[in-house]
């Protein structure tokens, strides 16, 4: 291979120590990016999973989406269910029932009206790593 100068031709004598870090940098990248694809770490992939509709303690049906980590629907559903009717009966602290209130190991929390508004998001429930949230869906 060679190597056009302003006057002629030059041959190109690559530097073997260039050479072995070039390698050895698209050897890591090669072993690098399957790893990263594989392992999950990017939280954008990761889809709610939709688990139909619930209730909240003013009977408003909300949408049930675990958000992250596994669950099963029946179980979110269910603490969903329990979780408003711990706000009826009067379980939940503070003004409003905004909780949190723990149901089966699950601490459920409402959210206040102006994030509500801004989201959607009327509360979570949360356990180790998994959360779950009860949306409150446009009927427009």
């Amino acid at each position: 291979m060679q190597v056009r100068w302003a006057r002629g031709t030059k041959p190109l004598t690559p530097d073997p120590q260039r050479l072995v870090t070039i390698v050895a940098a698209v050897g890591a990248l090669a072993l690098t990016l399957p790893l990263a694809a594989c392992s999950g770490a990017s939280n954008a992939a990761v889809k709610p999973q939709p688990c139909g509709t619930g209730r909240t303690a003013a009977n408003v049906p909300v949408e049930i989406e675990v958000n992250r980590g596994q669950a099963s629907c029946a179980v979110a559903l269910t603490v969903q269910k329990d979780y408003a009717a711990a706000i009826v009966s009067g379980r939940a602290p503070g003004n409003g029932g905004g909780g949190p209130v723990v149901v089966d190991g699950w601490k459920c929390t409402g959210f206040a009206t102006p994030d509500l508004l801004k989201t959607g998001d009327v509360s979570k429930c949360v356990k180790g790593s998994v959360e779950f949230v009860a949306i409150l869906k446009s009927t427009s």
